[in-house]
């Protein structure tokens, strides 16, 4: 490496059943299992419904990676297919507009993320640090440090607009699109926070916020 990492981070040790015992850090094609429980129990026994069953350490390296730019495949993507259709409403103008029923379906995801312990979710992070770090470097990235990553992810998340709702929709083709230009040219992270709603947004920027908090050390 030719540089040292922007944000620094202490991987945090694993132990064994006596305390103080150091173990060694399973291997990256046998910690799926491991990962997931430990998200579960961080996160509520709802997320073992949504969490992919293969490959959880890539497919979150990856998706966290391709969050600021224009799509995250779904195959990459940690969590399955959010429960329920995207819908469009027509606003008293007659233009097709983002419907609230839309809101509903990531309140679960967004209850799940925010109401965690930070402290415990980031000693989670950092336990499994060097793995997220190794499959990091595998990605293309063998120069750079996956912590510093996701810091400028989540500052690029944190700048998503708030715009007013309801969000006025086109339909080109098959898909519905923003009609606001700038909201459409946005990042796939920053238009899963609008398609989301304002409510929603802002209490998963919040919990960013603090996560980013735990991750960076202080100016």
């Amino acid at each position: 490496r030719l540089t040292g990492p922007v944000h620094p981070i202490e991987p945090l040790q694993w132990t064994g059943p006596e305390a103080g015992e150091l173990v060694s850090l399973p291997d990256l094609n046998d910690i799926d299992a491991f990962l997931r429980l430990e998200l579960v129990d961080r996160f509520g026994g709802r997320l073992d419904t949504l969490l992919v069953t293969d490959a959880l350490i890539d497919k979150i390296v990856t998706t966290v990676d391709n969050l600021p730019r224009s799509h995250v495949a779904e195959r990459v993507r940690p969590i399955g297919r959010i429960e329920g259709a995207f819908t469009a409403d027509t606003g008293s103008d007659g233009a097709s507009v983002l419907d609230e029923s839309n809101f509903d379906r990531y309140r679960t995801l967004v209850d799940m993320f925010v109401l965690a312990d930070p402290d415990s979710v980031t000693d989670v992070y950092r336990r499994y640090y060097p793995l997220l770090q190794k499959s990091y470097e595998s990605l293309g990235y063998p120069n750079s440090y996956f912590n510093d990553r996701v810091v400028e992810v989540i500052d690029h998340l944190l700048e998503t607009p708030d715009p007013a709702e309801p969000l006025r929709l086109v339909r080109p083709h098959v898909l519905y699109e923003f009609e606001n230009p700038d909201f459409e040219a946005l990042s796939s992270g920053q238009k899963f926070l609008l398609r989301m709603g304002t409510e929603n947004a802002t209490r998963t920027k919040n919990a960013l916020a603090a996560l980013r908090d735990r991750i960076t050390l202080p100016n």
